[in-house]
């Protein structure tokens, strides 16, 4: 069945040539036009997700980390709560130049790897990190050094393709040229994210998923793809989650 069903996938969402790039270059290409993509469904429902993830969490006079920031979509809502800082980390040098066009004063960092060994520990009070963690091959090593850069008392949150989708052949694709790009990914279970937190003593505040239903339909229809949403109606899309630690 699971075969089956990536087979149909692959017919019914990519039925032009799809290239796999890993992030860096995937998103070195895409920071292009990253921005420029009304209608995207992801880019909307994370925007809703996080939205409502946010409410739970007060980011005054707080140090924060965006992880996986890419062009900074988020960063208008983060200052509006007036943080004490606000530090981007991608591994995209291509979409840190563009948030930094639009923040001039921002802090970035490139990642190179999954330690962040230049991070003193207990940096921040808090990180968010939307539709990136499944970009990260190695989640455990990731989320523990996280943990380290956390102060005692603080906050995730976190968003992404469900995993569901992806196991199910989902990918994160845009067109380039006449080319569609396919951005890298690892399915990393929620349970699996839940327990490396757990088990550097989060607990869960919030978790969240959308589902394909009749409120996405018409994303499905302008792309001509309505027999997609029939076959996927009801399925899970994205998740959020909002950890919390030493409150």
């Amino acid at each position: 069945m699971i075969h089956t069903l990536k087979n149909y996938v692959k017919r019914h969402f990519f039925s032009s040539p799809v290239k796999e790039k890993g992030s860096v270059e995937a998103y070195d290409i895409w920071s292009v036009n990253y921005d420029e993509q009304p209608g995207n469904l992801m880019l909307d429902l994370d925007e809703t997700l996080f939205t409502k993830l946010l409410q739970g969490i007060d980011l005054s006079s707080k140090d924060v980390a965006d992880i996986g920031c890419g062009t900074g979509r988020h960063w208008a809502k983060l200052f509006k709560q007036q943080p004490k800082s606000l530090t981007g980390f991608d591994v995209s040098a291509g979409m840190l130049k563009r948030l930094e066009q639009k923040f001039p004063e921002a802090k970035t960092y490139q990642i190179t790897d999954n330690l962040f060994t230049d991070v003193p520990s207990q940096s921040y009070d808090a990180i968010v990190s939307t539709l990136t963690v499944a970009h990260i091959k190695y989640i455990e090593e990731a989320l523990e050094a996280w943990c380290r850069i956390l102060k005692a008392d603080s906050d995730i949150i976190i968003t992404d393709f469900h995993p569901n989708t992806l196991a199910f052949g989902g990918k994160r694709t845009f067109k380039h040229h006449n080319t569609h790009i396919a951005v890298q990914n690892y399915v990393h279970l929620i349970d699996t994210i839940k327990e490396i937190l757990l088990k550097n003593n989060f607990t869960i505040v919030a978790k969240e998923e959308i589902k394909i239903d009749e409120t996405v339909k018409h994303y499905y229809a302008r792309q001509n793809a309505l027999h997609v949403y029939e076959s996927y109606q009801g399925f899970p899309i994205i998740y959020g989650m909002h950890l919390r630690r030493g409150r």
